[in-house]
């Protein structure tokens, strides 16, 4: 692994760094060892239990005190995290894990088996989002302290990242859980920081887990998390060194950003992707033809250079190009005739009025919003931008109280994880009540199809439906773009978003 590759480096550097973070300091009881990092963060979260939120502030916080039982690596394919190693059936029913010894969590209790088996049995007893996960979990069986098997009731092909992309499926304390633990605004993982303090509207802070079971790290002392939805803010604190890193870029300043030798800009190829999606259990766009004709109103290129300059793919359906599982189909493009046809046929030819829902801690929501507005009024439609905390934002969608937003999907890996949640007829995230059995019966064969290729087909198809039908319109896929100060070391911009500073330090 690379991050055991690093520790023989990370030990050296130990010796000669200083306590150079945004508040950390040499108390006198002795010289820090890696100083706090001061990050900023776009939004706060709006709670601290992995296994509820859908936030991706949260995530990225709980990226750095949590575990799960694998992860994805630098190149998103699976890699051991709890779970050292793992063997399975020949009939593909019974995958046999074998967890690390001398895992403890940050109360000091030991990490075992027993507490997957928790943490799985939680998400799925209480339908939690990602129960949807475990459709193919029979039973999770403790064997030994150090060993567990998930039991199948099919062939999994995408287990691995079904629990191991994100800290969505984090493994938490089985004492906790069954205590009443409060999970919302407390934190107690495996990972390589602790909680600290969550002060709502101000910050999060984590101080260095002495004991993780990764030998020689993390290498700083903590990370303090500030809210600061303003991104020129939070530009502007980074220039002047009052936080060291932040977690977006105005994609306006990228150009300029990348000639100063004094931030560091990180930038890749990202995985999200950003859409827009309509109430189907509103008139007028539980019409098909009227989803569609929004599409054919807009341009996915006009939106995304409006959102975010050069910094983002045009794409009509969710997956990237860089990925094996990417489908090439791009039906609509902007074609403001065919469809002003549609509404007509639709029987709203004369135009509506309806609203988007965006939220102030995704601006480019706003700005893409904007750009929405102008391209439905060439054919009638009127748009009414809500803009909201994400928050209530959250709330709003959970409630229906919408009838359309913009958002993106963050941190995709497998196919399923792109399509299954949000537009099979019992996905956990089917806030916009799609239906489409013939969708439903592709989705469910992709989470069968074991040939690699195969599968590929399935949810070419599956990609082709959903699109064509306009459950989602999609605009997008982003870079995924980070910026630090030159003193920041060891930190990547992953395509997964996915932000961890376990290696990281301050030189």
């Amino acid at each position: 692994m690379r991050l055991r590759a690093t520790l023989a480096l990370l030990a050296a550097l130990a010796l000669v760094a200083t306590a150079c973070g945004g508040d950390d300091d040499d108390d006198g009881g002795g010289q820090a060892e890696g100083g706090t990092l001061v990050a900023a963060l776009g939004g706060e979260p709006d709670m601290l239990d992995p296994h509820a939120t859908s936030s991706s502030f949260s995530f990225k916080v709980l990226e750095n005190v949590y575990d799960t039982l694998v992860q994805p690596g630098d190149d998103l394919q699976m890699e051991p995290a709890l779970a050292q190693d793992w063997t399975i059936s020949d009939d593909l029913l019974t995958w046999t894990f074998t967890l690390h010894e001398g895992v403890t969590f940050h109360n000091g209790a030991e990490f075992t088996a027993q507490d997957v088996k928790a943490s799985y049995d939680r998400i799925i007893d209480e339908e939690l989002n990602n129960a949807f996960r475990f459709s193919a979990v029979d039973e999770v069986v403790v064997v030994d302290d150090q060993t567990l098997e998930i039991v199948l009731n099919r062939p999994a092909p995408n287990l691995l990242t079904s629990i191991g992309s994100f800290k969505g499926m984090a493994i938490l304390d089985s004492d906790d859980i069954a205590d009443g633990f409060d999970f919302d605004q407390q934190a107690n993982g495996t990972g390589p920081f602790t909680l600290e303090s969550f002060t709502s509207g101000d910050s999060i802070v984590l101080a260095a887990n002495p004991d993780y079971w990764q030998e020689g790290l993390p290498r700083l002392d903590g990370v303090e998390f500030r809210f600061i939805p303003e991104e020129s803010v939070k530009l502007t604190n980074l220039q002047s060194g009052d936080v060291d890193w932040i977690d977006t870029v105005p994609p306006e300043r990228l150009e300029q950003l990348e000639g100063d030798d004094d931030v560091v800009v990180g930038r890749v190829a990202g995985n999200d992707y950003w859409y827009m999606a309509t109430n189907i259990a509103r008139e007028p766009f539980d019409n098909r033809d009227v989803r569609r004709a929004i599409a054919f109103a807009l341009s996915p290129a006009d939106v995304a250079q409006a959102a975010k300059f050069d910094a983002a793919t045009p794409n009509e359906t969710a997956i990237p190009e860089t990925s094996f599982w990417y489908f090439d189909h791009a039906p609509y493009g902007r074609d403001v005739e065919q469809a002003q046809q549609l509404l007509d046929d639709a029987g709203v030819g004369d135009g509506f009025t309806m609203d988007v829902m965006v939220t102030n801690e995704f601006p480019e929501t706003i700005d893409a919003a904007e750009a929405i507005s102008t391209q439905l009024a060439d054919v009638g439609i009127e748009v009414e931008i809500r803009t909201l905390d994400f928050s209530t934002w959250l709330d709003e969608q959970g409630q229906g109280n919408f009838d359309s937003f913009m958002l993106g999907w963050l941190g995709n890996i497998d196919p399923d994880d792109f399509y299954y949640a949000q537009h099979h007829s019992e996905g956990g995230f089917n806030f916009h009540g799609y239906s489409n059995p013939d969708v439903d019966e592709l989705l469910d064969q992709g989470r069968r199809e074991t040939d690699r290729d195969a599968r590929k087909q399935i949810y070419d198809q599956a990609a082709e439906l959903i699109v064509d039908d306009a459950s989602y319109i999609y605009f997008y896929n982003p870079d995924i773009i980070n910026a630090w100060v030159p003193r920041v070391s060891g930190y990547e911009t992953r395509a997964d978003n996915a932000v961890r500073f376990v290696e990281t330090s301050l030189g």
